[in-house]
């Protein structure tokens, strides 16, 4: 199979009415990644890839694929499979028919798409459920076989929407390392939807955040954690405080900001043991709200409590400006 099929969105506009969902964006996605599409509802992310899909007319613009532009191919002929997020399995079929419909609405014998079928189970280890019906599995396995279904048609891109957001805590972390062995397996590029910047950052080897129908911040996912451009950014990312400093707006990590010393004196307004660390918020007397993470030894050596008067302090080196 070859790998790491370029694909372009060139001026992509969304319109609903008078409702710009889309606005212009043009974007190369990095062939062969692990591409993590996010934002806050309505920011425009599932309109991006319901386009890619073929499930949403493009207003204007274009989607390019491999050099060909696809915006108006029919879903099955634009070379994208896209993985839903209720799954939308045949209940009457067992799981192996769900896996080889495609290629049974394509005319290919029984032997041939069963073998294929089969074969695409045991990647993403259902092997053995494959006579039994969509009823008798749990999500989790439910979602490996809509994944079978949708790699069948071996895509150049697989689109997956909001994909984990049906599953427990617990599985999905699971079910994340699952996503990122199969994209590394099978090297082609993933886009996956989300509005959990916890799976993105796991998942993505590119984030591409978007908000208010544009795209704000693309790159690596370390990049843009921690070097977010905006405050949006640096909120929507979480982890960072975002504070004026020499009247500028500056981007803090919360695991930046010490106790004590000489610094900022604040008032402490909020404490949450969160296991490894606690995380205390404190306000500046410039009424600025601050996030701290201290590592739990460090904490209660000195423990503080809501209402104590506290100082924080931070290198200098550690602040990022941020674009206003």
């Amino acid at each position: 199979m070859r790998t790491g099929y370029d694909l372009e969105l060139v001026h992509l506009t969304k319109r609903y009415g008078d409702t710009v969902a889309v606005r212009d964006i043009n974007y190369v996605f990095t062939p062969g990644t692990y591409v993590c599409l996010l934002g806050p509802s309505g920011c425009g992310k599932s309109s991006t890839l319901r386009m890619i899909a073929g499930h949403e007319t493009v207003s204007e613009g274009s989607i390019v694929l491999d050099g060909h532009d696809v915006s108006n191919l029919p879903p099955a002929q634009r070379g994208t499979a896209m993985m839903f997020q209720s799954y939308a399995l045949f209940p009457h079929l067992n799981v192996r028919d769900n896996v080889a419909f495609s290629m049974r609405m394509k005319g290919v014998d029984k032997a041939a798409r069963h073998k294929k079928a089969d074969e695409l189970l045991e990647l993403v280890d259902m092997g053995r459920y494959a006579d039994r019906l969509p009823a008798q599995l749990s999500g989790g396995q439910q979602q490996r076989v809509a994944l079978a279904r949708a790699l069948v048609t071996e895509p150049k891109v697989l689109l997956l929407d909001e994909p984990l957001s049906a599953l427990d805590p617990f599985l999905r972390v699971r079910m994340r390392t699952e996503l990122k062995r199969l994209q590394r397996e099978l090297g082609i590029t993933f886009i996956h939807v989300t509005h959990g910047q916890d799976e993105a950052l796991a998942l993505a080897d590119e984030m591409v955040v978007m908000n208010n129908a544009v795209i704000e911040q693309a790159g690596p996912a370390r990049q843009v954690f921690n070097a977010p451009k905006t405050e949006f950014i640096a909120r929507f990312m979480g982890g960072h405080n975002v504070i004026s400093y020499q009247g500028a707006k500056v981007a803090l990590r919360a695991d930046e900001v010490k106790l004590g010393g000489t610094g900022l004196p604040a008032t402490v307004t909020a404490v949450e043991y969160q296991g490894a660390h606690v995380a205390m918020t404190s306000t500046t007397e410039a009424g600025e709200e601050v996030l701290a993470l201290v590592p739990e030894d460090a904490f209660y050596a000195a423990p503080k409590s809501v209402g104590d008067a506290v100082t924080l302090s931070w290198d200098e080196g550690r602040l990022h400006r941020l674009e206003a």
